[in-house]
């Protein structure tokens, strides 16, 4: 009988990266280990009141090593020695200026601390006018070459950063040969890649965020990028035409990053592709079952059979082949703030206690610190409890889930968002059931749009932190949704997605398929709609439906 092999998933989340060892037969996650990004956690090089977010790439080095030596260090070396493979997931669309050889230009002399020079993390919204103009050119164009990508082109994505660094930073355009993705960067690294041309790009990343689609030929054209501003000129000749699907190998391990991490030069890794594409794969996604990755934002995930003619869904984050599963058509859409949402509102009312603990000449130094850290800990859950005892709708305050812009339907980060009805008897659980509520309702407006264009929804498939961990929120949305909702097992099913596609990168397995049908997570838990409660959501609903045309039209006047 042949050894049982082993494959490592890979999961760069906002805030940290994890990695999963995993067994390729049982899907037994074997050893897990996180590392948080140290100049991100400090906030370095970010301006979140501009919507300005950057992270250093050795932010990324080190989390890969500290992370894999750690899961390497905590099964036996029969373990080791049966790593066949890797898989790598990111946040997206988290685009970097690279140099002819694919280095990072933030680990080039002279770029060390310009935040230009980094990689634009995903919900950074600096590119909102040049988002604009892109959706103007395609309006005015020949081809719309955004109608692959729900007919609106995001500041979140791929285009838009890299118009606006070049526009605002002439050291960083001058010095800049390409620009590559963050799930494409990894990869190449861990492999030794030093010339950029010969990066696998992922069809996901591209075909989901950069324009490129097959009936295009790849990219767009120079001339369609000369017309949009003549900074672009000839950058796609730098760029690519080909991309890859993540069952396909970049290649084995360098003797250096095999070195590095205690693994061997055989370990093949696999192309990568985003998080929540890969998580939908950790869980054995189905056809037209909506999987939700939760967490700091929301990602929606729909796999669809190919067809003779695709349909075009208006208003989602795109629509590709071989995005989720190869010679499947992956839908994604998603939220831009999700557990966001929550995290602003636990920092806006944890204020006093940081201000008057923090400040107190009676209590020591340590006590401080810890009655401060228990009592944040504490507030999330306690508002939850006491959020749910509230009636639904509370006493009339209605939000809007906007708070970092719209993604989806009809993607618009110049939205804000809404707090609305508060009156005198308004108090912090009723504000929060509010808030929830609203994160819920964003989450129904984006299932009607697939169901209004044809695409129906047969059942729904959460994971991520919220989904493990509030039972509060996913109540409210299984009952606004009308629809049971299935919670994966696995705690990091973003990862446990990428070891599936290492696995299949590394020949353990033909076909992605059947290494999700061996490996993917189970589900813990279900939550039912409760009848009475559908129905009372359906008025709320309505009317956070008309407070979003109300305030849409007047931000936008």
């Amino acid at each position: 009988m042949s050894e049982v092999k082993y494959t490592i998933g890979m999961d760069f989340g906002s805030d940290s990266v994890r990695a999963l060892i995993v067994n390729t037969i049982t899907g037994e996650e074997m050893a897990t280990a996180v590392h948080y990004y140290a100049r991100w956690k400090s906030g370095e090089y970010c301006e979140p009141s501009k919507n300005k977010f950057r992270q250093h790439p050795l932010d990324y080095i080190e989390g890969i090593e500290n992370t894999i030596k750690a899961v390497v260090s905590q099964v036996s070396d029969d373990v080791v020695k049966n790593i066949v493979g890797i898989g790598v997931d990111t946040t997206g669309s988290t685009p970097v200026a690279v140099d002819k050889s694919g280095t990072p230009l933030a680990l080039l002399n002279g770029f060390e601390e310009n935040p230009n020079a980094m990689f634009v993390l995903w919900k950074d919204h600096t590119g909102i006018k040049e988002a604009d103009e892109i959706n103007d050119l395609c309006a005015k164009w020949d081809i719309d070459y955004s109608q692959f990508e729900g007919g609106i082109y995001s500041s979140e994505w791929f285009w838009s950063k890299i118009l606006h660094v070049s526009r605002a930073d002439k050291a960083v355009l001058n010095a800049a040969y390409s620009w590559v993705e963050h799930c494409d960067w990894v990869p190449f690294l861990l492999t030794g890649g030093n010339d950029v041309t010969q990066m696998k790009r992922s069809r996901c990343a591209a075909g989901h965020k950069a324009l490129w689609h097959e009936s295009f030929g790849g990219l767009p054209p120079n001339d369609f990028f000369v017309a949009l501003d003549p900074v672009l000129d000839g950058l796609t000749d730098r760029l690519f035409k080909e991309t890859y699907t993540s069952d396909v190998s970049v290649g084995t391990l360098s003797d250096e990053w095999a070195k590095r991490l205690g693994l061997s030069t055989s370990v093949e890794v696999a192309v990568g592709a985003f998080d929540c594409h890969m998580g939908a794969v950790g869980v054995n996604i189905e056809p037209y079952y909506l999987t939700k990755v939760m967490g700091t934002s929301t990602c929606d995930i729909l796999v669809t059979p190919l067809q003779e003619e695709e349909h075009l869904v208006k208003g989602i984050c795109g629509q590709v082949d071989g995005s989720v599963i190869p010679n499947m058509l992956g839908l994604e859409a998603g939220q831009s703030a999700f557990g966001d949402i929550y995290a602003w509102y636990e920092r806006l009312i944890s204020w006093p206690i940081i201000e008057l603990i923090g400040n107190s000449s009676l209590i020591s130094e340590d006590i401080k610190a810890k009655l401060v850290e228990e009592s944040i800990a504490n507030i999330l859950p306690k508002l939850s409890e006491a959020a749910s005892k509230e009636p639904i709708g509370a006493s009339g305050e209605l939000a809007l889930d906007w708070m970092n812009g719209r993604r989806t339907p009809d993607a618009n980060q110049n939205l804000k968002g809404v707090i609305s009805g508060i009156n005198l008897g308004s108090t912090s659980p009723k504000v929060f059931r509010a808030l929830v509520e609203a994160s819920c309702f964003g989450a129904k407006k984006i299932a009607d749009r697939f169901i209004s264009e044809g695409i129906p929804v047969k059942g729904v498939i959460a994971l991520g932190g919220i989904a493990k961990k509030s039972s509060f929120v996913m109540q409210v949305m299984a009952d606004v949704l009308n629809s049971p909702i299935k919670v994966a097992q696995s705690e990091q099913a973003c990862a446990l997605g990428a070891s599936v596609f290492g696995a299949v990168a590394a020949g353990v397995y033909q076909d992605t398929e059947s290494a999700m049908n061996a490996m993917a997570s189970p589900f813990e838990k279900v939550y039912e709609p409760i009848i009475e409660n559908v129905e009372a959501y359906k008025e709320v609903y309505k009317n956070y439906s008309e407070l979003c045309v109300a305030m849409e039209n007047h931000i936008m006047q």
